[in-house]
This record gives C-alpha cells, structure tokens and sequence, in this order.
C-alpha cells in the first residue's frame, strides 16, 4: 500500500503518525495505571528515559560539526552545574545559533 504524500496525502499521513503517537502515549499511561511499579520498575524507568536522550544526543556528537559540539558540551555544562534541564536546554540551543550566526 503506498499513499501520496503531497497534497490529501500528507495530511492523511500526518494524521496517522498523531494518531500513533497518542495511542502509545495513553497506552503506556493506562498500563502503568493498573501495574505496581516495584522499586525495579521506577528504576529501569528512570534509566530508560536516560537512555533515549542518549540514543539521540551520541550520534550528533560524532557527526556534528563544531558548533553541534560546542552546543553540547555548554547544554551537558549547565546540566551538571545548575541541575535545571530546561536552563540546559537553552544554553545549547543559545550557543548553536550563536555559533551559526557568526
């Protein structure tokens, strides 16, 4: 099966992934729901959330250019000192298009 992705298409399409999207989201909220999570379970939760920012964040690292690194090292920088993620977040994303801009 094969869907145009112009025009009808893509909106059919993006509608199916937002759809996708929304029922694992629910699907792991209900199953969490009706499941004890043990002191193991919190763990490999923790651990796994860890593990998809990782997943993400290494193979910028190798194949990245130098303002990609620099955004980096400044984000994981301000992680470890400030322990704010979201101040993390944004000293990365200042300092890429502070790099592009120049």
């Amino acid at each position: 099966m094969s869907i145009d992705s112009s025009g009808v298409g893509a909106v059919l399409l993006i509608g199916l992934m937002m759809a996708i999207a929304l029922a694992t989201r629910l699907g792991g909220v209900f199953i969490l729901s009706v499941t004890p999570i043990s002191h193991r379970m919190k763990r490999f939760i923790d651990s796994m959330s860890s593990s998809v920012l990782i997943a993400l964040v290494a193979p910028l690292l190798i194949t990245g250019d130098m303002g990609t690194r620099l955004a980096l090292l400044v984000a994981a920088t301000l992680m470890l000192i400030a322990r704010n993620s979201l101040l993390s977040i944004a000293g990365g994303v200042i300092t890429a298009a502070g790099v592009r801009l120049l």
